[in-house]
């Protein structure tokens, strides 16, 4: 299967997110370094200071600025548990064009709320995220909407790529020194990190991109090691923005293609991570935003020496949620 998306998709929507969009901050925290032993330098990738407070305004933006003017008046539909959602409904508003947007059963009322106040239509459906998926499927059909994926759209994928291109401008600029080994991705639907696949292959090819997921929601992750697509009954984490339980045909094989390896973290590692961020750099994570942090932490012996990027994507954790990760 080819690659998804090349290079120029990635320089094509930067242009497009550009007039919108400010370039978020890659920051080095000399805290962060000492609580992870001082072997690692570890620099942190902002996206939480995205509207929406995440990176999936820059795929939702990328995914509407790529179609046409008939698909854009009649409108997209998705399915979310919330930042993709929340993300789409801004570039929606931005831009004129109606989303709608299916939820499972019992997902965050702040995600609702902040999705219905950005103007989307919010439908309830299903118990998980790929049930919500199934709603939004007959929504197509039934309303002639255009389904925005979160993963499995070459349009999304760029988009997410434009962190990772952002990332290897950055660490050339003062006070950074240029050096960068290795970026530590966490995997939901695979966007995020085979964006960043994406652009150390073009750009950077001597960094190593590291893949984590969710233990209690481990389908692509098992799936990777297995060499063939699975799918898993269960998606039980509460970095809900990890909580899938299949592979995505777009993402899978660029995955199995690139990484230099894929592991799983726990709930226990993903609250400590959650706390750590807030303690070493006073940003709030959701669980999906410190993902990358928990499996820095697991990987920090094989990684000791080497300058490391982690993508904190974003802060958008409920209170109860919170208050739980706090103890």
């Amino acid at each position: 299967m080819p690659w998804p998306i090349t290079w120029d998709d990635v320089v094509a929507a930067r242009a497009r997110l550009a007039p919108h969009l400010p370039r978020t901050p890659l920051r080095h925290y000399p805290a962060l370094d000492a609580e992870l032993g001082g072997d690692v330098r570890v620099l942190v990738k902002h996206d939480n200071h995205l509207p929406t407070n995440a990176f999936k305004a820059r795929n939702g933006l990328a995914l509407l600025t790529a179609l046409d003017a008939d698909a854009r008046r009649r409108g997209v539909v998705a399915a979310t548990r919330g930042n993709h959602g929340a993300g789409l409904a801004w570039a929606g508003r931005l831009l004129g064009v109606p989303v709608t947007i299916c939820v499972p059963h019992g997902n965050s009322p702040e995600k609702n709320l902040a999705i219905r106040g950005l103007g989307a239509e919010l439908i309830e459906a299903g118990a998980d995220y790929d049930a919500a998926v199934e709603a939004a499927t007959r929504l197509v059909a039934d309303r002639g909407l255009t389904m925005a994926h979160s993963t499995n759209d070459p349009a999304v994928i760029a988009g997410a790529a434009t962190i990772t291109a952002e990332i290897l401008e950055q660490v050339t600029e003062p006070p950074l020194d240029g050096r960068l080994d290795a970026i530590v991705v966490a995997v939901g639907g695979g966007s995020q990190a085979v964006g960043a696949l994406t652009a150390v292959r073009a750009r950077r090819p001597d960094v190593a991109v590291y893949a984590v997921q969710a233990a209690g929601a481990p389908a692509i992750h098992d799936a990777w090691h297995a060499g063939r697509p699975l799918t898993r009954d269960r998606a039980d984490t509460f970095a809900d923005g990890l909580a899938t339980r299949q592979t995505y045909a777009l993402t899978f094989e660029a995955l199995r293609e690139g990484l230099a390896d894929f592991i799983t973290v726990d709930e226990d590692e993903l609250a400590a991570a959650v706390r750590r961020l807030i303690r070493t750099t006073h940003n709030l994570a959701e669980g999906a935003g410190a993902a990358g942090l928990a499996g820095l932490t697991r990987l920090r012996d094989r990684l000791a020496g080497q300058t490391v990027a982690i993508i904190l994507s974003g802060s958008n954790i409920d209170e109860p949620t919170l208050r739980r990760v706090l103890g």
